[in-house]
């Protein structure tokens, strides 16, 4: 069964909460910003920090997290029920699926190649998809769901064709 436990200290400490569904506002469950550490089995998961999946939003895949980036942040946790296997998403040099494109299939530094800092637009045919700002998996990031079809960075997330490194989202081991 796909889980997460969530624990209000690092190194899986304290209080403890497991949850295997959705989590819309982790304040109703008296568990709201104070997580700092969690243990995934199964599909990735998640974590927002706010209610109702808004704010930045943190993924955590199969494993044990002994400490989190932003402890004592997160208000909201998304079980992922996409297929993550085959993943795949184009990206476009232009806003509008416009200019040359890119089909990408696994994790990939942008900064390696002539795409780095030029993609507007993408459409994800497949998996779900870390974005990130720069290279090495830095900088501000955001997730790309499948069937999503995002026509221009700029106004939409801000990135103002900035994308240098992205990365599908790995499933669980099969339960």
């Amino acid at each position: 069964m796909n889980r997460i436990t969530v624990y209000e200290r690092a190194n899986f400490e304290g209080l403890s909460r497991e949850f295997t569904c959705d989590v819309p506002d982790l304040h109703e469950m008296d568990f709201g910003d104070c997580i700092a550490s969690l243990k995934v089995v199964g599909q990735p998961w998640i974590a927002y920090t706010d209610p109702k999946y808004e704010g930045v939003p943190h993924a955590f895949e199969e494993g044990e997290y002994p400490s989190v980036e932003q402890p004592n942040s997160f208000s909201a946790l998304r079980l992922v029920h996409h297929d993550l296997g085959d993943p795949q998403i184009t990206l476009y040099e232009r806003p509008n699926f416009q200019g040359a494109c890119k089909v990408v299939t696994e994790e990939t530094n942008l900064a390696y190649g002539y795409f780095n800092d030029r993609v507007a637009s993408h459409i994800v045919q497949r998996g779900v998809w870390l974005l990130y700002q720069h290279p090495g998996r830095g900088g501000w990031h955001c997730l790309a769901w499948p069937g999503e079809c995002l026509a221009d960075y700029k106004p939409e997330l801000n990135f103002q064709s900035r994308l240098s490194h992205l990365r599908p989202l790995q499933p669980g081991r099969p339960l």
